[in-house]
């Protein structure tokens, strides 16, 4: 298997196939919620052994993760600061109500690591979330993350070829 981990290169494919991803989504939703998961699993375990997430850190460029009350005394402490300095500092409510950090890429991202590692919110410790159970239930964010994190678009490619190509369904039509 060829990993691409070159984000210019993601990018530009991600958005060349972008119809074939979404149909390939639409494809996926006819998995049983146990045998996708398993699917994922394994092509999950298999591509994030050999990419070094902390090399990258194009996530935390354009992701806004979401942080709860635990992730934000989590950070406060880590950060040796008042929860009300890290929320007048760094923290802001989106759209939706939301904590966020206030800027995009995240204000702790130092080059490409992480500079709160040990103390960064829940969100951002289970990014990707191919992990996660029920990945059925979040394939539009599989879809959009194609094009934001090298783990997500390699596995998403070796999904697409192993259950679409190799099983001759795949159609340009």
């Amino acid at each position: 298997m060829v990993i691409i981990t070159d984000i210019k290169l993601i990018e530009k494919l991600a958005e060349e196939r972008a119809d074939e991803n979404w149909r390939f989504r639409t494809y996926l939703k006819g998995y049983g919620i146990d045998e996708l998961d398993a699917i994922v699993h394994r092509h999950y375990e298999d591509v994030v052994s050999k990419i070094d997430c902390q090399a990258c850190g194009n996530c935390c460029r354009v992701m806004h993760p979401i942080l709860k009350q635990p992730d934000i005394e989590r950070l406060a402490s880590h950060l040796s600061v008042s929860e009300n300095d890290l929320e007048g500092q760094s923290l802001v409510k989106d759209e939706d109500g939301n904590t966020t950090f206030n800027a995009q890429p995240c204000p702790f991202l130092a080059g490409k690591s992480c500079s709160v590692y040990d103390g960064r919110p829940d969100d951002c410790r289970s990014y990707p979330h191919l992990h996660k159970k029920e990945i059925i239930r979040r394939l539009m964010g599989v879809v959009f993350n194609c094009s934001v994190c090298p783990i997500v678009f390699n596995v998403y490619e070796q999904l697409k070829i192993e259950l679409w190509f190799e099983q001759g369904y795949f159609s340009d039509d």
